[in-house]
């Protein structure tokens, strides 16, 4: 984003200082109580991103030609759009303001068309700037882990990760199956940071985490450790070799294994997890692959495009079921919604057959070897945390991703890598935290959309549902250059300025100079006489009309104060 007071606008270009707005007093035309001026607004995509991503400037830069820049501005925040563009739920389509136009920006394909295309041209982070002098210990190789390590190292920092899996990625690697995220996808941007002078330690398991801070002569410490322990339910069963954990099941094939599981297999359960373990069962050879969930469709934790690939691939859904007891067969008993919407039993019971029975109820996250240290707080499996700082009740251990109180994906973990180290640098450096700036998000009606045409959203190509099951090729393809340049150019720009032209052309007083291409537009508010038609016409939302003198004062657009002055200037 270009801003007016930006430095490198002034030394090629005449800008003057404004003039005594008191001085519109003496003039004959009527007073000017209003004025336009120049806003760069947050677009809901940015507002609506855990990992912080501004997701406006990299579609804008893809627009512009600038690949290479567009994925540089992507990583600054987020080091893994490969992997993003493939796992991330993307909260930010979901905010986007063209879903309710035509359709949402496919903000994760652009992504993953930049984190492909930099994996393909070998593209490298640079390097620190200075080395800091400063240790960091990061615990748990999974996104949040290595989202902190990269922020950190990115400092200057030196960062050392330790991993109790035999390679780093956490459930990634062991919990997303390879239809969803290739590992040679995975492995090159972890790859990234390791040229970058992250060192990554696996098949280590920390269980003194003061002792190895001091040992290692750490200054502070990230535990990042993944939700990897399933959560158990007491179910008779009179094999229980017949009844397997969902994560135990993933991890191993993950791992290469590929064990038996009959020709029917039932999954208890109704979160990702469930899915993917229904999924891969199919893939496996089980000729029929259930979920057996106690709530509705509308209630389960999966998100519903999970579900939708699952029942695409011959997937069978069982709502309102709970499991009491495997035998030759499963016992479910039928469950029904009482007046508060929550699952009651209702005394009837059918049988379901199944070979194999995978419990997918959901995961804690591994703290045990934290509750030895003194001053730390915990909720069950958590830990708690300062939530803007991430940083326990005992300085220089901060905890993020499922080792704390929040959602658990990807994303979300990158985020709390992102934020563990702005905090873990400031902590170091004996500073103190910036605050971030808050700026009013765009919504739709805050935009003119006479400039947009209409242009439905590009399709990814997928495997057909039939050929999917036979093995654990990548089932959703890729965009190519033109398709993600096309998509990008979908963007409307909400609340910042596309240089269009539109505001120099329809001000009728030739008050607007254009400051030349990346530089937008300055007023010349001696010209300026409020009328607000360069407001009127700007698609895009990047001007306010304020109060005359008072930009904190805006009467248009969101945060809007249209009780602080008339909106008629007598023009």
């Amino acid at each position: 984003m270009v801003d007016q007071s930006d430095p490198r606008v002034s030394p090629n270009r005449d800008i003057t200082r404004l003039p005594d707005l008191a001085a519109s007093a003496g003039r004959v035309a009527p007073v000017r109580n209003r004025m336009p001026v120049y806003v760069d607004l947050l677009p809901p995509c940015n507002a609506g991103c855990p990992a912080g991503e501004n997701i406006q400037e990299w579609l804008r830069l893809i627009k512009a030609g600038e690949a290479e820049a567009a994925w540089r501005q992507l990583t600054a925040d987020n080091p893994f759009p490969a992997i993003h563009g493939r796992v991330c739920y993307h909260p930010c389509e979901t905010a986007c303001n063209r879903a309710a136009l035509d359709s949402a920006i496919s903000i994760h394909a652009v992504e993953r068309y930049l984190g492909d295309l930099a994996i393909e041209k070998g593209w490298r982070f640079q390097a620190p700037a200075r080395e800091s002098g400063h240790r960091v210990l990061v615990v748990g190789g999974g996104p949040s882990g290595l989202s902190a390590a990269y922020h950190l190292r990115r400092a200057g920092h030196e960062v050392e990760i330790r991993d109790s899996a035999p390679a780093p990625g956490g459930m990634m690697r062991y919990g997303i199956p390879e239809y969803r995220l290739p590992r040679d996808v995975l492995d090159n941007e972890i790859a990234r940071l390791v040229h970058l002078g992250v060192r990554i330690v696996t098949d280590h398991t920390v269980t003194d985490l003061l002792a190895e801070q001091l040992e290692g002569g750490f200054d502070a410490a990230f535990v990042a450790v993944g939700a990897h322990l399933s959560k158990r339910v007491d179910i008779p069963a009179r094999d229980a070799g017949k009844v397997v954990d969902a994560v135990d099941f993933l991890r191993d094939v993950a791992s290469g294994e590929r064990p038996v599981l009959g020709r029917r297999v039932a999954v208890y359960g109704g979160g990702n997890t469930a899915m993917d373990a229904a999924r891969v069962a199919r893939r496996l050879g089980a000729e029929e692959s259930m979920v057996v969930y106690r709530r509705t469709r509308e209630q389960m934790p999966a998100h519903a495009a999970e579900a939708d690939e699952a029942e695409a691939e011959g997937i069978t859904m069982n709502w309102l079921r709970t499991i009491t007891e495997v035998d030759d067969d499963l016992t479910v008993e039928i469950m029904e919604l009482d007046e508060n919407g929550k699952p009651r039993p209702t005394g009837r019971f059918e049988k379901l057959e199944a070979d194999t029975v995978i419990l997918a109820l959901g995961q804690e996250a591994d703290t045990k070897f934290m509750h030895q240290i003194p001053g730390l707080r915990f909720d069950q499996d958590v830990v708690q945390v300062d939530p803007r700082t991430l940083m326990t009740d005992v300085p220089g251990i901060f905890a993020g991703g499922d080792a704390v109180p929040s959602e658990r994906t990807v994303t979300v973990g990158v985020g709390h890598g992102k934020k563990a180290a702005r905090s873990i640098d400031a902590y170091l450096n004996s500073a103190p935290l910036p605050e971030k700036n808050k700026h009013p998000i765009v919504e739709l009606d805050d935009l003119h959309l006479w400039y947009f045409g209409d242009h439905k959203q590009g399709a990814q190509p997928e495997l057909d549902p039939s050929a999917r099951v036979s093995d654990f090729e990548e089932v959703v393809g890729g965009f190519d250059a033109d398709e993600a340049t096309t998509e990008a150019w979908r963007c409307l720009s909400c609340g910042n300025c596309i240089e269009c032209d539109g505001c120099l052309g329809a001000c009728p007083e030739d008050a607007v100079i254009k400051l030349g291409k990346g530089f937008r537009y300055r007023y010349d508010y001696a010209k300026c006489t409020g009328c607000g038609t360069c407001y009127e016409q700007c698609p895009v939302h990047a001007i306010d009309m304020v109060v005359e003198g008072r930009p904190d004062l805006p009467l248009t657009g969101p945060g809007a104060r249209r009780d602080a002055a008339p909106t008629q200037t007598g023009n």
